[in-house]
Order: structure tokens, then sequence, then C-alpha cells
């Protein structure tokens, strides 16, 4: 008898989040014709020629384009079904199946599938392809309760080594029923076959095995999970992870060491990163370098010319001993807020650099504008910037304002006594030199 082309009735179904790529398949048809196709259990009628070129002849329709069409020309065919065999009825539904999910109406491709392996005279190999795609497309309709039924079908009917899909589709949809504990033994196993074989171990298996750590409260095993990824993969999402994680974990050294090899080959590209590189750097004591990763930011655009960015590179200088370049970082953060707090640490900058005028004008500048949140260091400042410029009732009257608040009372005490025994002192030499 002549033989008919083979038929791929479907491609791959690509399932959303952390769930990789699955593929789908049905058994072939071949052979189609003979009287009875054999199975070792028992002998399954044939699809003949007639029932197969008008099922053919459906598929094509839709192929074309003109689904409706192909449709219409299966519901003619089932119109006659009573003088059809069941694997023809089964090969019907499993055309109508086909057509459904190139339209992605799983539900009806669902239902088709359904009716494919609920005809007895159909070969076991053609019931146990139907029935794990039945599984895979449950998953990708998120009918997380029909994947495992479906699931616990297939197995009681497949008789062949199970294949790395079974442990993926079982780990994606106990990891979707959080059953994360099921989920890692099947994901577990599919590595651990991979890894036996000398094979590379999937990466959407390795992305799952991570989540489900995660999920767990397990960060060292995240931790081991994401080497394997930065080895295998070299993606810069899982460098910025893993560094991340050294975080959580504790290992501070581990997380500089990879934050930086992240940056040095240009992974660290978002704002976020850059944010975390630059604290990074700032919990080691590394503050010239946390300043210049944001300054980077800016040039780029990426991350954004604010008031909290620039006191943060400004703060990052000044404890680098950077005080020059902090000064024009506290002045966009002074202009880019209402409130006087930036204005007052540019006074306490000044102060250090012994700039008096411009740390006197910084000082009066932040307690014009309020809101402070220690509002005694800004007359501290100011009385500081005036003792220097010999201005000493002018300093005076500064400390004495910074008396009036608790936490600055003691130490405002100290200057008031001393300024003024500075200023009686002045005072003094001027009449002497008179």
């Amino acid at each position: 008898m002549k033989n008919f082309k083979k038929l791929a009735l479907f491609s791959a179904l690509v399932m959303s989040g952390v769930i990789g790529p699955t593929m789908l398949s049905i058994t072939p048809i071949s052979d189609i014709g003979v009287a009875y196709a054999e199975t070792k259990t028992k002998r399954v009628p044939a699809l003949r020629e007639k029932v197969y070129s008008q099922l053919a002849r459906a598929q094509k329709l839709a192929d074309d384009g003109d689904v409706q069409a192909g449709l219409e020309a299966l519901d003619s065919i089932k119109d006659r079904a009573s003088s059809m065999n069941s694997y023809e009825i089964a090969m019907m539904y499993n055309f109508y199946g086909f057509i459904y999910y190139n339209e992605n109406n799983l539900a009806e491709a669902i239902e088709s599938f359904e009716l494919v392996v609920a005809e007895e005279g159909i070969p076991e190999s053609l019931r146990l392809s139907t029935t794990f795609s039945l599984a895979q497309l449950a998953m990708a309709n998120a009918d997380y309760n029909k994947v495992s039924q479906y699931l616990d079908s297939w197995d009681k009917i497949n008789n062949k080594p199970i294949p790395e899909s079974y442990y993926t589709l079982r780990g994606q949809v106990h990891y979707q029923l959080k059953e994360y504990k099921k989920a890692l033994g099947y994901i577990n196993s599919v590595i651990s076959i991979s890894e036996s074989k000398g094979d590379i171990p999937k990466e959407n298996w390795l992305v799952l095995q991570r989540a489900l750590h995660y999920s767990l409260n397990q960060p060292a095993e995240v931790v081991l999970v994401l080497e394997k990824m930065v080895n295998l993969y070299n993606k810069p999402n899982y460098w910025i992870q893993l560094a991340g994680m050294y975080g959580e974990t504790g290992e501070e050294q581990k997380q500089l060491a990879i934050f930086e090899a992240a940056d040095q080959q240009g992974f660290v590209r978002s704002r976020s990163e850059h944010m975390q590189l630059a604290q990074v750097y700032m919990f080691n004591g590394l503050t010239y370098k946390a300043a210049k990763v944001l300054q980077r930011g800016q040039k780029s655009q990426v991350v954004e010319n604010n008031a909290k960015n620039n006191s943060f590179i400004a703060e990052a200088f000044v404890q680098a001993r950077e005080e020059e370049r902090a000064i024009p970082y506290f002045e966009k953060a002074s202009d880019q807020s209402e409130h006087g707090n930036f204005d007052q640490r540019l006074a306490e900058v000044y102060i250090n650099l012994e700039q008096y005028d411009e740390a006197a004008d910084a000082a009066r500048s932040a307690l014009d504008k309020g809101d402070l949140t220690f509002e005694a260091n800004a007359y501290v400042a100011l009385g500081m910037a005036q003792y220097n410029l010999t201005n000493f009732d002018a300093s005076i009257l500064a400390f004495e304002q910074a008396e009036k608040h608790k936490k600055s009372s003691r130490l405002a005490k100290q200057w008031i006594k001393y300024v003024k025994k500075e200023k009686l002192h002045a005072d003094t030499l001027k009449q002497a030199l008179l």
C-alpha cells in the first residue's frame, strides 16, 4: 500500500515565567492503508486512505489560512462518524486538536485531544504521546491540577524510558502549585541524569532549580546554582544575581569581586545595578569608586540626576577625602531640594576646606530654607565660620541658637566659652595697640 508522509502535529509550546520551552509531539502517522496496525498488546484498525485524504484536505485548508473552512471540512467528516472505525475517529479529533492548537485555542485543543485518548482502538504510542501533550497543553493553560492528572495517566501506560521533559514538566507544575520540595526533587533528578551522561544541564532547568532553592529559603544552595549558571551560560543577570546572593550569605569579599568582574565585562547596565555596585563599594570602604560609578551612570543617563543621587556622590567624595569634588554635587542636590539639609552639609565641607565665607553663606542658606533634620548643626557650622572670620559676636549668637538644642547644647556651651575668651583676648590686644 502507498505510504503517506508523516505528520508532525506540533512544534513548540513555550511556557512563561521561569518555565522554559517544552516540545509537544504526537506519534507520526505512517503506513496508512494496511488492514491493521500491530502493537504489543492489541491490533489497531488502520486509517483508510479515503478518510485520510479527507482529513488531509481539512488540514490543508487550515494551513493555507482558511481555518474556518478547515473546521467545516472536519465537521462534515464527523457527520459520517458512524461509518468510521475508532482509529479514524481518533485521528479526526487529532486534526481538530492540531487546528485549534495552531489557533492558540487551548481549551478546544485539549477537549479534542481528550477525545483522541478516549478511543479504545488507537496505538498505545499515540495514546502515550497524546496524553503527554495534554499535560503540556494544560500547563500552558495554567490548569496545574489537570497537568498532574494527565501525567498520572501517562505513568500508568508508559513502559519506555522516562524522557527529560517528564521531569521538567513535573517540576514546573509542582512549582506552580507551590509544592517546592516535590518540584526540586524532579529538577534535581533531570539535572543529575544529564550531568551523569556528560551533558550540560539546560539553562531553564537551572533557572527553575535556583527559583526553588530561593523559595525554600536556601541561600547557600542558590549561590551554588548561580555559580554554575555563571560558568555555563555567562549572562549578565546571573553575575549580578550571584553578587547579590554573596551579599545575602555574608561573603562580602566575593560579592565585591564578582560585582567588579561583572562591571569589567560591561554587565553593570541598569540603574539598580549601578546603585548596587556603588553601595557595595561604599560598604567595603571604596568610597571614591562608589562616587565614580554613579558619575558614570549619570553621564550615560542610566542614573537620574536628582538630589538623592547627587548627595550620594557628594557624600562618597567626602568620605574619600575629595571634598572639592563633593561641592558641585551638594550644590546640585541643594538646587533640587526645598529643604536646607544639603546646604548645611555644604557649609561643613567648606569649613573643612577653610573656605569660611562660603561656609557662612551656605549655613545661612540652610537656615533660610529650613526644614532641617538637625538644625543645630547649621548653627554650629555658622558659628565656626563666623569665629574663623573673627566675627566673634555673630559667632556667639549662632552658638547660642545651637545651645537651645539638646544634642548640641554641651558643644555649643564650650564654643561660646571659647569664643568669648578669644573675643576678650582680641579686644585686649586691640586696646594695647591704640
